[in-house]
């Protein structure tokens, strides 16, 4: 017979039933939260809509021009109380401009989301970053960064326009390319240390660790990390890998090597030679073949045309940034990303 005192009572229980108490209690606040905020964008979408309606209404309602705003925003704060200030409905009649289609909102975002996505003056890049946001869970302030970076044009620089447009609603680990995920330049300025010139590739990785959450948001969707200087190894030789990562909608290990300066056909080949070790000794036979990606300062057009890297579907180079460029910088750098690979496919073409 067991002894008493060895048998679990109830006492023993009260902490896994408070867990279990504390989770629930906290997914109902959570859920609570989102139809606050729903609630709150339709409210919004609505108070536009009739704005812009009673502005449309014809001459005698034109009439009241810049007078509107302030007039209602006085007679709503009376009644109300804060939130319905001229600069409030303004950003609603916006709102409703932007998004004249109820059904098309995302409910997992919120008004501060939709504020943001304001900013944004191309429709199609609006319903991407929108489709994004609500994908990858962004929370507002991840969401203007990423706006703020130009996320959405430094893909479409690297690759296909139809591709991007669609990612939000067809990206699947069915149809999962690497290409899709190849971003140039990486942004890094969230790392908040000194210019590349003066920075070692150790101290590099090092920040990257330190700020792991934001690089797996530059990086993309579908990341997990694995590794820093992993080690790999021949019969003779050890070889280490900066970082590795598994992303689970390409099914297969992404592989960085992070320089300092100028990209070298010598970090190409070593770039290759790591993919194809990694191949051999770290992927399972679930996995899809290895993909490895270069982050330097600088590259040449002529290195990456006469290299591996042309056309290759598993080995990449991107530049990177550790200060954030002013987006007119920035838009000059994609169009000359945009034109050189407009002029490689043009050669491909011809020959």
């Amino acid at each position: 017979m067991s002894d008493p005192a060895l048998v679990p009572g109830p006492q023993h229980q009260i902490p896994a039933l408070l867990m279990t108490l504390g989770e629930l209690i906290r997914q109902a606040r959570q859920r609570a939260l989102r139809a606050v905020d729903t609630i709150q964008v339709q409210t919004c979408w609505g108070l536009g809509r009739h704005i812009v309606e009673f502005e449309q209404g014809g001459v005698a309602r034109a009439a009241y021009g810049k007078r509107l705003l302030p007039e209602l925003a006085k007679a709503l704060t009376a009644e109300f109380g804060k939130g319905f200030d001229a600069s409030n409905l303004r950003y609603m009649r916006l709102f409703y401009q932007a998004f004249p289609k109820c059904d098309a909102l995302r409910h997992e975002l919120s008004w501060t989301h939709y504020r943001t996505l304001l900013r944004v003056d191309s429709e199609t890049a609006r319903t991407w970053y929108m489709n994004e946001a609500a994908a990858q869970n962004w929370s507002s302030r991840a969401l203007e960064r990423q706006i703020g970076t130009l996320y959405y044009e430094r893909l479409l620089a690297s690759r296909d326009r139809a591709a991007v447009e669609q990612e939000a609603t067809r990206m699947t680990e069915a149809n999962a390319n690497p290409r899709e995920f190849v971003r140039d330049p990486v942004l890094l300025e969230f790392l908040g240390v000194p210019g590349a010139g003066v920075l070692l590739e150790s101290e590099l990785e090092q920040a990257l660790m330190g700020q792991l959450e934001a690089f797996l948001l530059e990086l993309g969707k579908g990341f997990a990390f694995v590794a820093r200087q992993q080690r790999i190894s021949t019969e003779s030789r050890d070889f280490y890998i900066d970082l590795v990562f598994y992303n689970y909608l390409l099914k297969c290990f992404v592989i960085f090597d992070l320089k300092r300066g100028e990209l070298t056909h010598q970090d190409i080949g070593q770039m290759d030679m790591y993919v194809r070790m990694y191949d051999d000794l770290k992927r399972g036979p679930d996995d899809n073949p290895t993909v490895g990606t270069i982050l330097c300062t600088h590259k040449d057009a002529s290195v990456v045309r006469y290299s591996v890297l042309h056309g290759h579907e598993q080995l990449f180079a991107s530049k990177y940034k550790l200060i954030l460029p002013s987006e007119e910088e920035l838009r000059a750098e994609l169009d000359r990303e945009r034109a050189r690979l407009q002029l490689a496919q043009q050669r491909d073409n011809d020959n």
